[in-house]
């Protein structure tokens, strides 16, 4: 039996794909804001991953509580370095099952049309009617506060967003030469949008998660104060800043140190997104030069 071997054009474009993210990554980090962007996110990843490890380390006599403690006696920045892997736990999945909730919603919108798309834009535009904070608190007090229902309610406020992008560029691209091309040769809708339309269209949908994490983050953090969200003992940033609120005058170390992660979480977060979308579109980034001068 004899065994397909790509053949050189085909090798030359999967060289190409695998090469493409690092091309970006490596345009990203020569740009000021994007190098900054970066190694915020970065150090937010590894301080994530490698929270318990640093938690451990901290109980040792020479580091003991280097930003203080709070009401309880816990050691702040073990709190903090938990607290990150709660934001990014909860803003990273939320937001991702949030892209392909609408993604899929949006292609079947866009490409289907008829009825289909009208009853999906019309469900779009009921929930885009209300502010995503408003509306998570609405789920929030049918499903209860936790953390599993924390990024169900996130994805749903964000979804509507996706689905509404991914269905105008569905509507963009089924219009092109080349999907009445493969039509006319006898490609069936299923094919037509997962090898021809989707790979053209999930790009931009990415450079807007990127932008969509810090406003996850700050949503999470705003319902676990409320108590809503992540509910004490967890360490969350919210929960934080909810512990250190009524003794901010007397001791308002647990309030500034969880507001400084929050903010500077979400403004690496945000200037990465920022400096992808202008490498993925350069001609947004000269519109953005040109009204700058």
């Amino acid at each position: 039996m004899a065994i397909a071997v790509p053949t050189r054009p085909a090798r030359r474009r999967l060289v190409e794909r695998l090469r493409a993210p690092l091309s970006i990554l490596r345009e990203v980090a020569r740009r000021p804001v994007g190098l900054f962007g970066l190694v915020v996110v970065g150090g937010l990843l590894a301080l994530a991953v490698a929270a318990p490890n640093i938690a451990d380390r901290l109980q040792g006599p020479s580091l003991a509580h280097p930003l203080g403690t709070d009401e309880l006696g816990r050691d702040l920045l073990s709190r903090l370095i938990f607290g990150t892997r709660i934001a990014l736990g909860v803003a990273i999945p939320a937001v991702s099952a949030a892209l392909a909730a609408g993604l899929v919603l949006g292609a079947v919108a866009g490409y289907v049309g008829r009825w289909v798309d009208n009853v999906l834009i019309v469900v779009m535009d009921t929930l885009q009617a209300f502010p995503a904070v408003i509306l998570a608190l609405a789920l929030l007090a049918v499903l209860g506060p936790s953390l599993r229902n924390v990024i169900i309610v996130i994805a749903v406020s964000f979804a509507p967003a996706y689905a509404r992008v991914a269905r105008a560029l569905v509507l963009t691209t089924k219009q092109n030469q080349f999907i009445e091309a493969e039509r006319s040769l006898g490609a069936s809708d299923l094919r037509i949008v997962g090898i021809h339309i989707l790979p053209n269209i999930v790009g931009s949908l990415f450079i807007l998660l990127a932008m969509d994490i810090p406003s996850a983050i700050t949503v999470e953090a705003g319902l676990s104060f409320l108590g809503l969200g992540v509910q004490p003992p967890t360490p969350s940033w919210g929960v934080i800043l909810n512990d250190g609120f009524d003794r901010v005058r007397e001791t308002p170390w647990p309030v500034l140190w969880a507001g400084l992660m929050l903010m500077l979480a979400t403004l690496g977060f945000t200037m990465l997104g920022e400096t992808l979308r202008d490498v993925v579109d350069p001609k947004l980034a000269r519109i953005r030069r040109f009204r700058r001068t």
